[in-house]
This record gives structure tokens, sequence and C-alpha cells, in this order.
């Protein structure tokens, strides 16, 4: 039996989409002489997080970690020999959390000012925006890449005087698309940097469209 012919082409899709969910990364932080000592600070101080959170109509639920760890903090110094070494400083904790909300910026302008002006604590945090359907984003750009192979599978093959058959085989990514745009990093609020009503900030954000491609590999059978 005569083996087949095939052709094998990849296509790439790309799309935009408008971001409508905000997502408010937060991060505790400190350094304490013990280990026990540590670890009861970032209980408490994730407690009273989840209290200002809880004050602007979150559940404590969805206040998710990202990542928490706790590692000895040194410091270098310098002897009067001038040779270099290294003392103890305590144990350092991170504590990374995240909260997510329908894209709203008053309501995220309270948030921000609560955790701005917070008394126990002094978190710091950036925000970012993704999509809230973030499967029928990645189908419809997993569509475009096929249409496109296909586009240049019909180009390829009557350039070269063959006829596209079956489709045998389709490979994509199965990694994770990056619906996710960044329009700010760190505590620009802290810094005083737009005007702020009495309990909240004006904040007049229009996040940019977020732009993903993603590539599909299809593998037709040739005729003729």
């Amino acid at each position: 039996m005569a083996e087949k012919r095939i052709i094998r082409v990849t296509g790439k899709g790309t799309i935009k989409v408008k971001p409508d969910i905000t997502r408010i990364t937060m991060t505790l932080e400190g350094c304490y002489p013990e280990y026990e000592e540590a670890l009861r600070c970032a209980a408490e101080d994730t407690e009273a997080l989840k209290d200002i959170l809880e004050n602007q109509g979150f559940e404590r639920s969805e206040a998710k970690t990202l990542s928490f760890h706790v590692n000895t903090k040194h410091e270098s110094y310098q002897e009067k020999d001038k040779s270099w070494k290294q003392r103890f400083l305590g144990y350092e904790f991170q504590h990374i959390l995240k909260v997510e909300l329908d894209s709203d910026n008053k309501r995220l302008g309270r948030i921000l000012y609560a955790l701005a002006n917070a008394v126990k604590i002094r978190p710091e945090f950036c925000l970012s925006y993704s999509v809230k359907d973030r499967e029928a984003s990645k189908n419809e750009l997993l569509g475009k890449a096929v249409e496109d192979a296909r586009k240049k599978a019909a180009v390829l093959t009557q350039a070269a005087g063959v006829s596209l058959k079956e489709i045998q085989s389709i490979d994509y990514s199965w990694e994770e698309i990056n619906f996710e745009c960044r329009p700010m990093r760190a505590n620009m609020l802290m810094e005083k940097s737009c005007a702020a009503e009495e309990g909240s900030y004006e904040m007049d954000i229009e996040p940019d469209e977020i732009q993903a491609s993603d590539t599909v590999t299809v593998v037709w059978e040739i005729g003729g």
C-alpha cells in the first residue's frame, strides 16, 4: 500500500479582547527575630488584610494566596580588618494574595484607598486586568489559528498543483495562554499620585485591549 502524501502547515491566530476583570495583587512582608513570631505576625497581618477586604464587600475566602514563604534574612557587613561577614537579621515572611472584581473604577478607588490608608498593615499592591471567559477567548484564538493554517495550505497546494484531502492530525499547545495586562505596578497610590476624595481615590484607568496569540499545526493528506 502506498504511503500517504501529506502537507504539514502551522497557522497562527491572534485576537484582541477587552478586559472585564480587575485583579489586585497584594504583598504582605515582615521580618522578626524568631520563627514563631514571624508566623504569628504573618497570620495577624493576613487577617487584618481580610478585614479590610471584607469591609469592601469581598468574602474572606475570595482573598486567594498566590505564594507564602518564610526565609532567613542576612546582611553583609565589613569588619575592622576589612573582611566581609554575614549577620543574621531574622525570619522574613512574604505572603502574596489576590482578589478579583468586575472592572469598576469607582469600587476600585474605594478598595485601593482602604489598602493605602490601612492602620495595622502596609500592603504593597499592583493592578492587572484579565478576561472573565478565558475559555471562550482561547477557543476563538484556536479557531483563527486553524483557519490561518487552512488558508496557507490552500495557497501551497494550489501552487504545487495538488489538492487537499482529509485532515490527518491537529496539534496545538496545551500551555496556559496569558490573557492579562498590567497597566501599573507597585504603590503609585501610596505616593498620592492620584486625587483622593473622602474614602476613595479618583481612578481614571482604561486598560488597553489584551492581545494574545497561539499556533496550531495541521496535517492534511494531499492528492493529485
